[in-house]
């Protein structure tokens, strides 16, 4: 059994189908098929099951992946060892909001990167959750706690959030911004209801957007404190600090607690929450 055969078992259960495998791995769909189906017939036992038009993995099948895993990050390592590179060597990928690698992580990335010359960080943003899946990143930094899933997962600290409205309220009524319905539960929707704010005519889950709106004095919402820079300070805004924070969770792959590039990695992850936790 050679490692592209086992690439080609994780990029099936990520993608779920042999097209979005095919198209991951750029080789041909029938290509897929015909060595997923050489690697059951000689392990003899099936890696998938076919449900609602989607390639679901079986227990068999994750019980591969799970050394399949820690293949990969060994063969990571491995693609960037320098010669005499002094400290610990990797290339660790980090799933988190855009805000949060924009305001808490990026400050600090060059010091860490110049100090640790063997380590590469790949940041994997967007406006809601990254993917936590052991193909698509190592760490995540998560606003909501999971309910469950095959990681390590640790309290990073909690942010204080703050609700602006503009001072002058002799026009118009400013435009309320709030949350996608998935957010209900966030502390920042629930003081927005708890103020009888309902009538959100901007929906957004990006902070940027929120920002952005409430920077012009001609609407309100809530921002959390790493994202509200000068507008603390702008006196045609009027800043109310919430009485509940947000909770801020470290995901780490099990496979990868112990070595030794995700250990600095995770530490320099914390001392970024640092001045945040002790606020």
């Amino acid at each position: 059994m050679n490692w592209d055969d086992l690439r080609i078992i994780a990029a099936v259960r990520d993608e779920g189908t042999y097209a979005g495998a095919s198209a991951r791995l750029r080789i041909d769909e029938t290509t897929v098929g015909r060595r997923l189906a050489r690697i059951q017939r000689d392990l003899g036992v099936p890696l998938f099951d076919a449900v609602d038009g989607l390639r679901r993995p079986t227990r068999h099948c994750e019980a591969v992946l799970e050394h399949v895993g820690a293949m990969a990050a060994h063969v990571a390592a491995i693609d960037r060892i320098k010669e005499n590179q002094p400290g610990p060597v990797g290339r660790l990928r980090i799933a988190s909001t855009n805000a949060v690698a924009e305001e808490l992580l990026a400050p600090h990335a060059s010091r860490f990167l110049r100090d640790h010359p063997g380590l590469t960080l790949a940041f994997l943003t967007s406006s809601g959750n990254v993917k936590f899946s052991r193909w698509q990143a190592d760490l995540a930094i998560r606003l909501r706690k999971p309910d469950k899933g095959d990681f390590t997962i640790s309290k990073l600290g909690d942010m204080r959030l703050y609700f602006f409205e503009p001072v002058d309220r002799t026009g118009e009524e400013p435009v309320v911004c709030g949350f996608p319905d998935e957010l209900d539960a966030i502390p920042e929707a629930q003081y927005l209801r708890a103020r009888r704010l309902t009538n959100a005519r901007c929906i957004t889950d990006n902070v940027r957007i929120a920002r952005t709106m409430i920077q012009s004095h001609q609407a309100i919402g809530v921002l959390p404190e790493h994202s509200c820079g000068e507008l603390l300070a702008d006196r045609g805004l009027r800043a109310t600090l919430l009485p509940r924070r947000r909770d801020v969770w470290l995901l780490v792959q099990n496979h990868l607690k112990r070595d030794p590039a995700t250990r600095v990695t995770i530490d320099w992850v914390r001392a970024c929450f640092q001045d945040m936790s002790r606020a």
